[in-house]
């Protein structure tokens, strides 16, 4: 159904500190394009089918900027250890395990049947160094609907045992091939340059993937400064850089306003940083689950708001052990408010709007015109049963939808649409 209408309670982001609502209001979607959330219904749009969705909520999709696909498997595992120690205990054995073709289709089975029912319409995943394997998933997830950017990992150093590439030149002849072989392939799903962070990748490497973003205008995602360890180790390593955002500066890969990169993390990013990021229009993937499990820190959201950097969210498993975004959210606003209380209490807490606008229009931003009820943005919609969350003397919707996030095990996700197609469930 190319043209429909839902009609419920609408809520979606009008701006970063404020929620539109309309009590039911009509949703229009025209050839996969939102054409505005509307009190009434506009007479040209009366012949479309409608879909009554009663009391439901209606939100926008949700945007998850940075989360690791080979690591669903292990997620909940070895929360009490360190960033540096747990990617060599867990996330680095688990990773190797995707040389195996059988076990990647296992696997990425269960994380694209998981993802299909969650609230994420569009996401960004980190794959695993093996291009068969990263293929595969790439293969599911376009079959999914949903709207991805999937990189192939670069690792030609301190990866452990099966996890690293064995040479600079194996390392940059494998990522042009993937690339190669999967040019034209797909209509949802893109591919993304992915060093995993600079202490696992060589300067040749590192240099190799600035030129295929330049040259062949590809975007870049990787870490940024997520912890005190493995920022000493990038001063190490690169001498010549002012700050751990310089060192991908130097080598190209800070990325562009036109094809901007997203850089996870950021927990310690200072204004050199900020300076940096904002010039090159990159993106911070807000990551607050992960950061409190792994012992990395807490981020200064609302700093990067307030400076004006583009900013989502991210659920980071399996440093983050739920793909629910709505946990996302939250854990962003709790985090807000131990950096207000123990680390700068001239800094404001992130409000729900602010989150809620990051997991959706600010994330989605991304992608485009992604992530809001607004006329010409692509239609990504979530339909929402919180019956079970209400109160017997009734909530306004705004209202509503934050008891919601902060129940989501309650909420159903009744229907899902991604660009005016609906997805799925089962």
């Amino acid at each position: 159904m190319k043209n429909f209408i839902l009609k419920g309670d609408i809520a979606y982001s009008e701006n970063k500190d404020k929620i539109k609502t309309i009590e039911q209001g009509y949703l229009v979607c025209e050839d996969g394009i939102c054409k505005g959330a509307f009190e009434k219904l506009p007479k040209k749009y009366e012949e479309f089918p409608l879909i009554d969705c009663g009391e439901k909520l209606i939100i926008p999709g949700m945007t998850d900027l940075h989360t690791h696909a080979p690591q669903y498997a292990c997620r909940g595992f070895a929360m009490d250890l360190e960033l540096l120690e747990w990617l060599e205990a867990y996330a680095f054995p688990q990773e190797a395990r995707y040389a195996s073709l059988e076990y990647a289709d296992q696997a990425y089975d269960v994380l694209v049947k998981d993802l299909k029912k969650s609230f994420t319409t569009r996401a960004v995943f980190f794959g695993t160094l093996h291009k068969e394997a990263t293929t595969l998933l790439m293969d599911k997830l376009e079959d999914s609907g949903i709207v991805t950017y999937v990189g192939r990992v670069s690792m030609d150093r301190n990866g452990g045992m099966n996890l690293q590439e064995t040479s600079v030149e194996k390392s940059i002849a494998d990522t042009r091939d993937w690339l190669q072989s999967i040019e034209g392939r797909y209509n949802r799903t893109k591919p993304i340059l992915t060093p995993r962070f600079i202490p696992s990748c060589s300067d040749k490497v590192m240099a190799n993937l600035g030129e295929i973003a330049e040259s062949q205008n590809v975007r870049i995602q990787s870490h940024l400064s997520e912890n005190p360890s493995e920022i000493e180790w990038v001063k190490d390593l690169v001498p010549a850089s002012s700050c751990y955002a310089n060192a991908y500066e130097i080598f190209g890969c800070m990325g562009s306003p036109e094809a901007p990169a997203i850089m996870a993390h950021c927990v310690y990013s200072d204004q050199a940083e900020m300076e940096i990021m904002k010039k090159h229009g990159a993106y911070v993937a807000h990551c607050a689950d992960s950061n409190m499990n792994l012992s990395s820190g807490i981020a200064p959201a609302t700093k990067f708001l307030e400076y004006g950097l583009n900013m989502g969210l991210g659920s980071d498993i399996a440093g983050g052990t739920s793909l629910n975004m709505m946990d996302a959210i939250i854990a962003s606003i709790k985090a807000s408010k131990l950096y207000w209380r123990l680390i700068d209490s001239n800094s404001r807490i992130l409000t729900f709007e602010q989150a809620f606008f990051l997991a959706t229009a600010g994330g989605g931003s991304y992608f485009g015109k992604v992530g809001a009820f607004e006329d010409g943005f692509d239609f990504d919609a979530l339909v929402l049963d919180d019956s079970e969350t209400l109160s017997p003397g009734g909530l306004s919707i705004r209202d509503r939808l934050e008891r919601m996030c902060y129940d989501s095990g309650k909420c159903v996700v009744a229907k899902k649409f991604v660009v005016g197609q609906e997805i799925a469930l089962g």
